[in-house]
Order: structure tokens, then C-alpha cells, then sequence
């Protein structure tokens, strides 16, 4: 019997000046463990003429991870956080009550060609910790958990598994894994894994029960403990999951509860520019994105 419930297919989505792959939430699918969202950013050439400019905008009831390829990105918060994110590095935003963020091309690439190429995921937070503090931390490549095993290599960028943890400070049990191959070879890690777990191709091809499958696809796993393919050389993985919360989680925009009330009140904060819920991004005042209007049907 096979082992996957489910194939995700990467579906294009505008996120105001750039285009992405939306992987997560997928009507079939809403969360595998607490990863609630996930968007494959580029790979995306930019003119001099072009920049990323994602203007200042609102979180609620989550964590926002970015991970990128290729490329660089300068985060500023509400909180005061201003740094570049580099390809391997882990930009961990903890909204919690709610945090405002900003997501750029870096002013000294602004006139320069260049390529952007990442993943930007959501991880809910437990029902006790959604109206936590807000927080920030930065963790650069070199602190992220490496090794080879079974011919690959590995990298834990968030979480816990294989008997080891990653310095992202996390909010519940998950993992966040890179697998890359050099030549092909099986890999079994199903008792390392645990609660719910989905397996995204980001290029080259894994085999698994008789089938070949590619890029731009997530396979979710029936049982995370039967975890077991062979990669094709030269392929990179990211195996995501953990344990799911019990409660339902509603998104709205960029907001994630369990309590939809707490949404129509972010809503109203955001859309008559609350400061004390939300306040504004240091350095970066003069825009916001406004609330999205209803879709007329």
C-alpha cells in the first residue's frame, strides 16, 4: 500500500510585485503539522529596473521562517530588527500578539542585476503562545545543524530530529530538514520523523513506490515512520512536519488564529492603523499594504 496521501502541485500566487509558488495551505491540505503555509520564491532575475519591495505589513499567531537559495532580502521589523538575509542563513519573525515587517532588495543591489530564490513558511504557534510576545532571531548558516549520512547530506534547519536540535528557537515539536545527493541512493529516516510529515522536491527527482516524482511537487505522507525514497543525483529535498495542534487554525490574509474573533480585531487594528497593536517598522515608516478588500463574488 502506498505511503503517500497526498501530491501538492506548486500553483502560482501574486504577492503584490513578485510571483511565487504556493505550496501551503491547499484546500485538500490546510497544515502538515504546524506548517500552515509555504511559498517557493523565484528563481526570479531582476533588471536594474527591478527590486523586491514588499512594503510593511502585519502578522498575527505565527512564526515566519525565510530560507534562501540564492539572492539576498533586508528584514526590518517593528521590534527594531534590521538585517540581511543571506542564502543558508534562518530569519525566525515570532508575531505572536502582532509584529509589522518589511521585506526588500537591499539598497546596494537596487541597481544591479540580480536573481532571488528562497522559501518563506508560516509555522503556527500553540493556542497558549498566540498572543505571546512578539520576537526575532537571526541564525546564520554556520550554526545550523550539518552532517552526511547514507551517502547525503543533511541539514537540520529548524527543529528537532535525528537526535539533534536546531538554535532556531521553535515554539513546538517540528523539523525542518535539507537533504541533498550527489549520485543515487535510498534514504530511510521514517524513525526519526514524527506526528504528520511532507516531502518538498526542489530539483532533480526522488523515486518512491514505483513512481518518479519532480520539482514543484509536495508529497504528503500517510505515515511519517514508512519515510523511505531514493534520490536521483544531484537532488535537494525539505522534509517538514511535527506534531499538529489540536485546534483548528483560521487564516485570514497574513493572520493566523485558533479564534476567529482575535482575526476581526487584527483586522480592525490593521485597517485603522492601530500603533499600539501595531507600530510601525523602524526605518521603514511611509508605506504599509493596506487590508485587502472582500472578493466580490
Amino acid at each position: 500500500m502506498s505511503n503517500t496521501e497526498l501530491i501538492i502541485e506548486e500553483r502560482a500566487a501574486d504577492i503584490g510585485n513578485f510571483m511565487v509558488g504556493r505550496l501551503l495551505p491547499f484546500r485538500q491540505k490546510r497544515a502538515v503539522g504546524p506548517f500552515t503555509f509555504i511559498d517557493h520564491m523565484g528563481p526570479a532575475k531582476m533588471s536594474k529596473e527591478e527590486s523586491l519591495d514588499v512594503a510593511p505589513h502585519p502578522h498575527i499567531g505565527l512564526s515566519t521562517l525565510t530560507y534562501l537559495f540564492q539572492g539576498s532580502i533586508q528584514h526590518k521589523d517593528s521590534l527594531g530588527s534590521d538585517i540581511e538575509i543571506k542564502p543558508g542563513a534562518v530569519n525566525w519573525m515570532t508575531a505572536g500578539k502582532g509584529v509589522v515587517h518589511s521585506e526588500r532588495t537591499p539598497d546596494y543591489l537596487r541597481d544591479s542585476e540580480k536573481t532571488l530564490h528562497g522559501l518563506q513558511i508560516w509555522v503556527a504557534l500553540p493556542k497558549h503562545l498566540e498572543q505571546m510576545e512578539p520576537s526575532f532571531a537571526h541564525i546564520e548558516e554556520n550554526e545550523i545543524p550539518q552532517w552526511s549520512e547514507q551517502g547525503a547530506q543533511f541539514k537540520l534547519i529548524a527543529g528537532t530530529a535525528f537526535g539533534k536540535s536546531s538554535p532556531v528557537p521553535v515554539h513546538s515539536e517540528m523539523f525542518f530538514i535539507e537533504i541533498k545527493s550527489t549520485y543515487k541512493q535510498q534514504i530511510t529516516i521514517g524513525e526519526d520523523l514524527y506526528g504528520e510529515s511532507a516531502l518538498y522536491i526542489l530539483n532533480g527527482s526522488i523515486n518512491s513506490e514505483g513512481h518518479n516524482y519532480g520539482p514543484k511537487q509536495i508529497l504528503v505522507a500517510k505515515d511519517s515512520t514508512l519515510c523511505s525514497f531514493e534520490m536521483e543525483p544531484e537532488t535537494t529535498i525539505y522534509i517538514f512536519g511535527g506534531i499538529p495542534f489540536e485546534e483548528e487554525r483560521y487564516i485570514h490574509w497574513n493572520f493566523v488564529n485558533s479564534d476567529k474573533e482575535v482575526i476581526e480585531k487584527a483586522k480592525k487594528d490593521w485597517e485603522e492603523q492601530n500603533l499600539e497593536a501595531f507600530p510601525k517598522v523602524v526605518g521603514d515608516e511611509n508605506e504599509y499594504v493596506p487590508l485587502p478588500k472582500p472578493r466580490r463574488i
